[in-house]
C-alpha cells in the first residue's frame, strides 16, 4: 500500500474511541504521524446523555459500549503497535489554552503540524421546551468551540508553510432533527465554520472540509437506549422497519472503514477540495451536500412592501409550491 500521507502530522481529537479512533488509525496506516486526544485517561465505554439511564442499556448495547471503549494513549498505542508514530493528548479542546497545548504536541513531537481533524464533541438529545442551559452547553461549546479554539492555533502553522487540511466533523443533524436542536445548531455552526474558512484559506494552500460520519460510535449506542427510554416513558410504541434497521447498522460498522474517505481529503490529490460538506458511512456511501443556493425573490422598486401586498404576492410569487419542512416532519 502507497503510504499517501508519508512525512505528514495529524493531530485527531476526540480520537480515543469510535469515529475519531477509527479516523486516527487509518490515517496512521497512510503514514501520517498522529497525536491523539481525548479529554481524560480510562474510559468505561458507557457515556450515556444522563447517568441516571445507564440502566437502559440492553446487555447487547452494554457489550458494544464496552467494546468502543479506550482513551488517547490506548489509540497511540495501537499504532505504534503497527509500525506507526503517535503521541498521546489529554484535554479538553473546548479551554482555548488546551487547544493550543494540543497543537504544540505536534509541533514539539514532529515538527508540524498538516492535518487537524475536528472530531472532539458531546451528545445530547431533548426536545426545545426542556433544553436547559447547561444541556445547550454541553452540546454546543465541545464541538463548535472546540472546533475553531484547534483552528485560531491551527492556521497560523498551516499559513506559513502553505500546506494544511483542516477536516471538521459535523453530523446530518446539521440539517435540523427535531429532538436534537441543540446538536442541530452546533453541527450547522460546524458547516457554517467550514465554508468560511475554506474561502479565507484557499490563497495559502490550506483546504477545510466537513464531514458528516456514520460509523460505530458510543454515540450511536446512546442515542438509541435514549430514543427508547424516552418513547417508553411516554407510552409511544413504532413499528420496527427490518430492513431500514439493517440499512442503519451496517452504515454503523467499525469507523476504519469509514475513515479512508477522511484520509483522502487529507492527500495533495484532494487539494481542489474545500468547502464542501460530505456524509459518509462505514459501509461505503459517501454523499455530497449541496451548497445553499438562493431559490427565488420578488423586489419592489416604487417603495417599500405592505403587508397587504405581501399577503397577495408571497403565495403567488416567492413561495409558490412551498412546502414547510415543519410539515414532514415525524415529530410533528
Amino acid at each position: 500500500m502507497t503510504k499517501k500521507l508519508e512525512g505528514k502530522v495529524a493531530v485527531v481529537t476526540g480520537s480515543g474511541q469510535g469515529v475519531g479512533r477509527g479516523i486516527a488509525l487509518v490515517l496512521a496506516r497512510e503514514g501520517a504521524k498522529v497525536v491523539t486526544n481525548n479529554r481524560k485517561p480510562g474510559s468505561t465505554g458507557a457515556a450515556s446523555f444522563k447517568k441516571e439511564l445507564d440502566e437502559q442499556f440492553s446487555e447487547e448495547e452494554r457489550a458494544k459500549l464496552l467494546a468502543l471503549k479506550g482513551d488517547a494513549e490506548s489509540t497511540a498505542n495501537e499504532i505504534i503497535r503497527m509500525g506507526g508514530e503517535a503521541v498521546p493528548f489529554y484535554g479538553d479542546v473546548s479551554d482555548y489554552a488546551t487547544a493550543g497545548k494540543l497543537i504544540q504536541t505536534g509541533v514539539d513531537a514532529f515538527g508540524r503540524v498538516d492535518i487537524l481533524v475536528n472530531n472532539a464533541a458531546s451528545l445530547g438529545f431533548g426536545m426545545l421546551a426542556t433544553t436547559s442551559e447547561a444541556d445547550w452547553d454541553y452540546q454546543t461549546v465541545p464541538k463548535l468551540k472546540g472546533a475553531f479554539n484547534c483552528m485560531s492555533h491551527a492556521i497560523p502553522l498551516m499559513m506559513k508553510q502553505k500546506f494544511g487540511r483542516i477536516l471538521n466533523v459535523a453530523s446530518d443533524a446539521w440539517v435540523g432533527i427535531a429532538g436534537l436542536g441543540a446538536y442541530s445548531a452546533a453541527n450547522a455552526g460546524i458547516v457554517g465554520l467550514t465554508k468560511a474558512a475554506s474561502k479565507e484559506l484557499w490563497p495559502f494552500g490550506v483546504t477545510c472540509n466537513a464531514f458528516c460520519p456514520q460509523a460505530a460510535s458510543r454515540g450511536h449506542v446512546n442515542f438509541r437506549a435514549t430514543l427508547r427510554e424516552l418513547m417508553e416513558a411516554q407510552g409511544i410504541t413504532i413499528k420496527v422497519d427490518e430492513v431500514k434497521m439493517k440499512e442503519v447498522e451496517e452504515a454503523h460498522g467499525p469507523a476504519e472503514n469509514m475513515a479512508p474517505f477522511v484520509a483522502y481529503l487529507a492527500t495533495k490529490e484532494a487539494s481542489y477540495i474545500s468547502g464542501a460538506v460530505f456524509s459518509i458511512t462505514a459501509n461505503g456511501r459517501v454523499t455530497l451536500y449541496s451548497d445553499p443556493l438562493p431559490a427565488c425573490e420578488i423586489k419592489k422598486n416604487d417603495g417599500p412592501w405592505t403587508v397587504e401586498e405581501l399577503i397577495k404576492t408571497v403565495p403567488e410569487n416567492l413561495l409558490k409550491d412551498y412546502v414547510s419542512i415543519a410539515t414532514l416532519n415525524e415529530w410533528a
